[in-house]
């Protein structure tokens, strides 16, 4: 196969294609390096680490921090308060952009340049920190999980590629369709939505890493220890605030036999493998669909 690649190249050629794969799994090695230091960590022994032993291959390979971690109330408290945000979030602003974008997609209809323009001004300018605060206070959502969701419903940036993928599928797939009598409605939920499945799945995908990854929000608008995302969790585990606060238990012996670097450590890994393992299902169509969608704009 390798010989079938530089068959037909010069010898600049295939030093050049060398180099480049050389420089891509350089590449992809150093940006490993964190997740893999950090995974050693949460599965390498206390005294590997206390020692300073451990850097991207586990040392005394263990399982009783994770299973120490995972076991947590808080944290599995963190975790289905995380879930349940991006899950419902992530159906939620889909649903919204898929439908917002497609009248936005049809340039015959009147008034659509002004709105684009409204739109595209709010990627740009927003009333800032403290009014955004004011206005979560007195909708009476503080300490309401509806606040880590309402106010990213829609993505500007999300809406433009969803629109931009619309503006790709021909005219005549549904000018045939309102021949028979279909309705807009219709044309969107049975035409334009099945064939966008790539963009739409794309698009799904980034707003699930927001969901999931945001800790901003819920710091501001999330008090009450019970409703804590797991990304706040996890900004706490490694800002060092007190077991008590973390809402670690266990025997004394368990506690003897852990670090607080390795807790953190499983912490992190046990807060990114969920996004790790819904990636790859995704990954045909991450490329097709952003590829598509940002054709036009």
């Amino acid at each position: 196969m390798i010989n079938k690649m530089f068959k037909k190249k010069s010898n600049g050629d295939i030093l050049f294609d060398i180099f480049v794969y050389a420089f891509i799994l350089f590449c992809a090695f150093i940006t490993l390096l964190p997740l893999m230091h950090v995974f050693s960590k949460a599965v390498s022994s206390e005294s590997a680490i206390i020692s300073g032993k451990v850097g991207i291959v586990p040392v005394g390979f263990q399982l009783t921090t994770v299973k120490f971690v995972v076991s947590s109330k808080q944290f599995l408290r963190s975790f289905g308060i995380s879930l349940i945000v991006t899950l419902t979030g992530t159906v939620l602003s889909i649903i919204l952009t898929a439908i917002t974008a497609y009248p936005l997609s049809k340039k015959y209809i009147k008034g659509v340049k002004p709105i684009l323009i409204i739109y595209v001004f709010t990627m740009l300018f927003n009333g800032g920190l403290i009014p955004n605060y004011i206005l979560i206070r007195n909708l009476g959502l503080i300490n309401k999980l509806s606040s880590l969701i309402l106010p990213m419903l829609i993505n500007v940036f999300n809406l433009l590629v969803i629109k931009s993928y619309y503006e790709t599928i021909p005219e005549s797939l549904e000018e045939s369709a309102k021949i028979d009598g279909a309705s807009y409605t219709r044309i969107l939920f049975k035409i334009v939505l099945p064939l966008s499945k790539s963009v739409l799945a794309t698009i799904s995908l980034f707003y699930a890493v927001y969901y999931w990854n945001d800790y901003f929000r819920p710091m501001l608008y999330i008090s009450d220890v019970s409703l804590k995302p797991l990304q706040v969790y996890l900004q706490e585990v490694v800002m060092e605030i007190g077991d008590s606060a973390l809402g670690f238990e266990g025997s004394i012996d368990d506690m003897m036999d852990i670090t607080p670097e390795g807790i953190r450590a499983a912490v992190i890994v046990a807060s990114t493998v969920p996004i790790l393992v819904v990636y790859p299902f995704m990954q045909k169509y991450f490329i097709k669909g952003i590829l598509i969608g940002s054709v036009k704009g």
